[in-house]
């Protein structure tokens, strides 16, 4: 790709924004605003990710098909062609064009939803690290003719890497506060039909999904979240993709939730059984998983990490992992540099969210 002097400097703009990056909606917004400016586009998605499972939530989307999303997040989570999943860090972003030789239909996606909107190109980026997947996103082009090239392709790959970092230290930075507030015990639980429409939920879904994707002024929330963990399951059932259908996500002041589906009764096929998506407060362990992915702990470290919340001390911990108490201790002080603490007590407060 040539690189004209308008490309380098929005590469530059990115990288400050990602370094000065502190809430991941706010990030995310301004990051649409630049990329449009290089890379123009009629629509896009825009969401993060629990980075072991790549189940997707907190979307921020402007689509024309918005009173169809539903459909839309199944048919996305049922496509194998160009799945967020299956791209990698060292080839973050491909072309639908492209990747069908010129023959969207290969996509069910565009086949069944996105053909009757008159999208011409998608092109889809996955933010991806050594520590998982942090995010994703989609551009829509409109029109029979309309295609991103392989230039723009390449803008979109030069800033993964920035973007993904971004993305990470965002989720870390949740860890930060601690919501001191009594917390619901228990799940509450939203009832979805195999196609995704919502047939029923507890009092309380309400007040979480109004919190967890905002609806605009007098309308009702969107349980966008919800689709994609149900749509994880029908992906899980469908053999196209492995990962569990369930996702971690940050509500607010240090409080992570856990969104998991399920299918209601056994005695039908699994197919014609409803869906109960149940929301809950992140158990302990749950959160130390993401805040070791987020801090960008090696996996000795996280080890270490879990000896720590189990209230091991120096000594212990060097005998279950079989090292000596100077190695443990180093190990230590790279935890606390990383997740820019300096003690245990304050390393547990934050992982833990006590």
């Amino acid at each position: 790709m040539v690189e004209t002097a308008a490309w380098v400097r929005s590469q530059g703009r990115i990288q400050r924004l990602c370094e000065s990056a502190g809430d991941a909606r706010e990030l995310r917004l301004r990051l649409l605003e630049e990329i449009r400016r290089v890379v123009g586009f009629d629509a896009h998605a825009f969401l993060l990710t629990d980075p072991e499972t790549s189940v997707g939530s907190l979307p921020l989307a402007d689509v024309p098909c918005l009173r169809e999303l539903p459909r839309l997040i199944r048919l996305k989570y049922l496509t194998t062609l160009n799945r967020w999943t299956t791209l990698q860090a060292s080839a973050p972003v491909a072309l639908l064009q492209e990747a069908t030789g010129g023959d969207p239909s290969r996509s069910l996606l565009w086949r069944d939803l996105l053909k009757e909107y008159r999208i011409g190109d998608v092109a889809s980026t996955v933010f991806r690290d050594r520590s998982g997947c942090w995010g994703f996103l989609d551009l829509w082009r409109s029109g029979a003719t309309a295609r991103f090239s392989p230039a723009e392709a390449a803008y979109l790959a030069r800033i993964a890497d920035a973007v993904t970092g971004a993305l990470r230290r965002c989720q870390a930075d949740t860890f930060k506060a601690c919501d001191p507030r009594p917390r619901r015990q228990g799940p509450v639980v939203l009832l979805l039909s195999g196609d995704l429409r919502v047939l029923g939920q507890t009092p309380e879904a309400h007040d979480y999904l109004r919190v967890l994707v905002p609806p605009d002024q007098g309308r009702a929330p969107i349980p966008a979240t919800a689709y994609n963990v149900a749509a994880q399951l029908l992906a899980f059932e469908g053999g196209i993709d492995s990962h569990p259908p369930s996702v971690r996500v940050h509500l607010s002041d240090g409080l992570w939730l856990t969104l998991r589906a399920a299918r209601i009764g056994s005695a039908r096929p699994p197919a014609m059984c409803d869906i109960a998506v149940t929301i809950e407060e992140s158990s302990p362990g749950e959160r130390v998983g993401v805040f070791s992915r987020a801090s960008g702990l090696s996996a000795r470290e996280a080890e270490l990490l879990g000896h720590l919340v189990t209230g091991a001390d120096t000594r212990e911990v060097a005998g279950r992992m079989f090292l000596s108490e100077y190695t443990v201790q180093d190990h230590l002080k790279s935890v606390f540099a990383k997740t820019g603490v300096h003690s245990r007590r304050t390393l547990l407060a934050r992982a833990l969210g006590t």
